[in-house]
């Protein structure tokens, strides 16, 4: 197998683990709540990424750090897993699966409009458009194809699907100058985060037996998505020729995302969903070809 094979397998076994992880988040929130589904997949997350660096011989240089970076990671770790997956998960919560997975996948733009603002980054007349673009894509699906009526499925649902694009943007760009090993600065972030939530689950008085349907969802999505997906995707990286040989690849996930959806939890996938995705990623792509962004490690939520 040459080192792109290689590569490719890496990309498509990321972007599979990605096309599932919406279908989990709802089979998972039929039984538990949302902060019970935190605390389980962020606890597997953090044993599946220590099992991953313990495998490379890696584990170790994690308890060598100076105490700066330690609380850097406690800070990273407030916004991921913490807060990201609290607000993720309740905007799954309240919306149906094929609206809340394309709405989520708005980050990139988001973080356009925060690179401007935090990091002084020109916005070009082509960006303009991508941003209307995938606006369009946005109030498509969370109108239910309904735009002059401007009649939300569930405002505070949208509001919150979007609002979790805007953390993964802020946690990207903090992440942006941190030269620590990915899997590494990944592992210790979710040590501190699922900490945070521990504290919560402990002061909330939330300390029950879960169903095992439950727990197995959160164990599928701490391993799937928080886990060896990112791990994945960072090995396709490694190994292609190009970033951009791999990278364009991530635009399946959702499109397979809406089939899992459909045949697995049951949703009829409306055709507003659809066109609104391929409008949200049409924009994605325009922006792409504006602006082709320096490749970096958390380039990877699906």
């Amino acid at each position: 197998m040459t080192r792109q094979q290689h590569a490719y397998l890496a990309a498509g076994a990321a972007i599979l683990c990605w096309s599932t992880v919406a279908t989990a988040f709802k089979f998972s929130l039929r039984s538990i709540d949302v902060l019970d589904l935190l605390a389980v997949s962020s606890l597997s997350s953090c044993l599946t990424l220590a099992a991953v660096l313990a495998m490379q011989r890696k584990l170790a240089g994690v308890l060598s750090w100076p105490m700066r970076e330690y609380a850097r990671s406690a800070m990273l770790g407030a916004l991921n897993p913490l807060l990201y997956y609290l607000v993720l998960f309740k905007a799954y919560s309240l919306l149906p699966a094929q609206e809340a997975q394309p709405l989520n996948y708005t980050w990139p733009l988001v973080l356009v409009l925060l690179s401007a603002l935090v990091l002084r980054q020109r916005v070009s007349a082509r960006i303009l458009v991508a941003l209307l673009v995938s606006f369009a894509g946005v109030l498509l699906i969370s109108t239910h194809g309904e735009v002059f009526s401007l009649r939300f499925s569930d405002p505070f649902g949208v509001a919150l699907a979007i609002g979790s694009s805007a953390i993964w943007a802020t946690y990207w760009i903090m992440t942006m100058k941190d030269e620590r090993g990915p899997v590494e600065r990944l592992l210790v972030n979710s040590i501190f985060g699922t900490a945070f939530v521990a504290v919560l689950y402990v002061v909330s008085g939330r300390l029950r037996m879960l169903p095992v349907e439950g727990i197995i969802g959160g164990v599928y999505v701490g391993i799937f998505e928080m886990g060896l997906a990112f791990v994945l995707w960072l090995r396709a990286l490694h190994f292609s020729k190009t970033t951009a040989m791999v990278g364009n690849l991530v635009f399946l996930s959702p499109f397979l995302s809406l089939i899992v959806i459909h045949f697995v939890l049951g949703e009829a996938v409306r055709t507003s969903t659809i066109a609104g995705l391929v409008l949200i990623v049409g924009g994605i792509l325009i922006q792409q070809t504006a602006r082709r962004p320096v490749a970096h490690e958390t380039d990877t939520h699906g």
